[in-house]
C-alpha cells in the first residue's frame, strides 16, 4: 500500500517516517521523498495515529490526489536538484512529464493554481539554493558549478543568481553570514 507524505524533503524526514512506521508495527518496503510503500493495509486507527505523529514531526499524510501530484512534482525537482550528483540534460518539463506520466501543461497549470507560483520559479529558487550550498562548500569554482547545475554559461548563472538573491555569486562567497534557506522554506 502506498502512502503520500507532504513536506518530506530530506533524509532526516525519511528517518522520522521510518521511526513512526516502526512504532505502529508497520513494515515499509520503500521510504522515499514524499512517498512510502508499506506491506500491510493500514487500518483507520493506524492511519489516524500515523497522521498525528507525522504532524508532530512537521509532516502531513495526504489524501487529496491533486495534493499528492503537487508533492510528487516538488519532490522530483528537489531530488533532481539537491540529491543527485548528475544534473539531467533534458528539459525539466520533459523530465517531469515523463517521470510523472502527465502532460506538462497540466502539471504546470495545477502547480501554479495550487502553489501560487510557477514550476519554473520553484526550480530556479531550488537551483539558486543549491548553488549557494556549492559556493559555501568551496569545492568547485563558479565555472564548475555552472556546468554541474546545467547552465549554458557562467554569465547565465550569475545573472539568475543576482536576480534572485540581489548578490553576485562572488559577493555571496565573501559574506561572513551566508544566508541560506532550508529546503522546506523555498
Amino acid at each position: 500500500m502506498k502512502l503520500y507524505i507532504k513536506y518530506m524533503v530530506s533524509n532526516r524526514c525519511k528517518m522520522a517516517v521510518k521511526e513512526e512506521l516502526k512504532k505502529l508495527g508497520l513494515h515499509f518496503i520503500v521510504v522515499d521523498l514524499g512517498e512510502v510503500e508499506i506491506m500491510e493495509t493500514i487500518t483507520l486507527d493506524q492511519r489516524e495515529k500515523l497522521k498525528s505523529s507525522l504532524v508532530d514531526s512537521g509532516l502531513e499524510l495526504m489524501d487529496d490526489k491533486r495534493a499528492v501530484l503537487i508533492e510528487k512534482i516538488k519532490n522530483t525537482i528537489i531530488e533532481m536538484i539537491h540529491h543527485s550528483d548528475e544534473m539531467i540534460k533534458t528539459n525539466f518539463s520533459d523530465y517531469l512529464s515523463e517521470k510523472l506520466n502527465h502532460d506538462y501543461t497540466y502539471l504546470a497549470n495545477l502547480f501554479s493554481e495550487v502553489q501560487g507560483t510557477t514550476i519554473e520559479h520553484f526550480i530556479i529558487n531550488h537551483k539558486i539554493e543549491r548553488i549557494k550550498e556549492l559556493i559555501i562548500y568551496d569545492e568547485l569554482n563558479i565555472t564548475e558549478i555552472a556546468w554541474k547545475m546545467n547552465y549554458s554559461s557562467v554569465a547565465h548563472l550569475s545573472n539568475q543568481f543576482k536576480k534572485v538573491t540581489g548578490l553576485s555569486p562572488s559577493h555571496f562567497k565573501q559574506l561572513k553570514d551566508k544566508r541560506r534557506s532550508s529546503i522546506e522554506d523555498i
